[in-house]
């Protein structure tokens, strides 16, 4: 009996641990992520040389993502991955603060983009290891979200008082307590041993794998023009900018409602394959309300709807790449699924969302809803493949 007590307190003490992991590591990307352009212009950059730094980061992201994944899985080592990358990226977050020009911060910027690229899959893994469905991923996602909500506003007020320097203070900072953190997730089961073959060949010669990482991307790439163009259009309706805020505070207060609650309920009900159908209709929905509407009421209904087109999606897929991958591949998996599904995705369809509403205005949201209806053919087949 004292034994099963012991484990119990070991668990309960590995899932507050987890839940702190995940605090440090999104409070981090929400103190610096929010606020790197107007600190990088502080520095003497010009808006072309901040276009072109970011853009590098994101191009070394696709590559530096899923090279760490598989390495991580290959020398049964994710938790040690994290725990390095977190202190590299801790260091080059911190060495933004001592960069001036161009030259050094674009050197600057495309390491720290590297070690950041895998932090996220990485923390996944962990979370998932030795889980059969991924049933208590959305609590220390939920964790995440909450504390990217709360650093973002802090540093905000901080940068405010103290200048935008707080930004990779903080970040670095939140890093570092996350590496130091890594290691004592004494309650995770033991890393995955090696992985001698297979990799991304065996994941895209996966017809599922291959499916799920399409319905993602469709979804998540939907979001694209929302994201670049959805306040310009609301200030242009006459929506002042503190509503604005609200608005955009709301989806993020719904995608933490739905990790932590709506979406394990609605996966236990429906399965994941139902849940990425439904989380694509609902973005079929919202964006073809916004493409016709700036009505307020409106607005904030479907700003709720994000709940659905992210947070339920990311834990259908989470919940199927723990069913279909193997463990001993799972950090490749999500790094692939974290670098292609969502972030290549996004970065083509932001793309591509300038050129629509240069042209279309609002009405280029009708091919953001276009894209969401074409993932739900594409998510119903996972089911007839075994």
């Amino acid at each position: 009996m004292l034994a099963a007590e012991g484990r119990q307190r070991d668990a309960l003490s590995g899932s507050g641990r987890l839940l702190l992991l995940y605090a440090t590591l999104y409070g981090g990307y929400g103190a610096l992520s929010p606020f790197l352009p107007a600190f990088l212009e502080t520095r003497g950059l010009g808006p072309s040389e901040i276009g072109t730094l970011l853009s590098a980061g994101m191009l070394v992201r696709l590559a530096a993502g899923p090279l760490a994944g598989r390495l991580a899985d290959r020398f049964g080592a994710v938790r040690a991955f994290l725990a390095a990358g977190l202190a590299l990226s801790a260091a080059l977050t911190l060495a933004f603060l001592g960069g001036h020009g161009f030259p050094v911060l674009l050197a600057v910027a495309l390491a720290q983009a590297a070690a950041t690229a895998p932090l996220a899959p990485l923390a996944d893994t962990v979370a998932l290891a030795g889980s059969r469905d991924g049933a208590a991923y959305g609590r220390v996602r939920a964790a995440g979200s909450a504390a990217f909500i709360a650093t973002t506003v802090l540093t905000g007020i901080l940068v405010g008082l103290f200048g935008h320097g707080v930004g990779p203070l903080a970040c670095g900072l939140l890093f570092a307590a996350g590496a130091a953190l890594t290691p004592r997730l004494l309650s995770a089961p033991a890393d995955p041993g090696g992985d001698a073959g297979g990799g991304f060949a065996s994941l895209a010669a996966d017809a599922r794998f291959r499916r799920l990482l399409l319905a993602a991307a469709l979804v998540i790439g939907a979001h694209a023009m929302h994201d670049a163009f959805a306040v310009i259009v609301w200030q242009a309706a006459g929506i002042a900018p503190r509503t604005a805020g609200l608005l955009w505070a709301e989806a993020v207060a719904a995608e933490v409602a739905v990790f932590l609650w709506l979406g394990p309920r609605l996966i236990a009900r429906f399965g994941p394959e139902r849940a990425l159908v439904l989380a694509a209709l609902a973005g079929a929905l919202r964006w073809a309300v916004q493409a016709q509407t700036s009505w307020l009421p409106a607005l904030a209904g479907i700003q709720a709807l994000h709940g659905l087109t992210f947070a339920l999606l990311h834990l259908a897929c989470l919940r199927l790449i723990v069913a279909i991958v193997p463990e001993h591949r799972r950090a490749t998996a999500l790094t692939v699924y974290g670098t292609f599904g969502l972030g290549l995705a996004s970065a083509l369809m932001t793309l591509l969302s300038g050129s629509l509403y240069e042209q279309f205005g609002p009405n280029g949201f009708w091919v953001m809803t276009a894209a969401s209806l074409a993932a739900v053919p594409v998510a119903r087949g996972l089911s007839r493949i075994r």
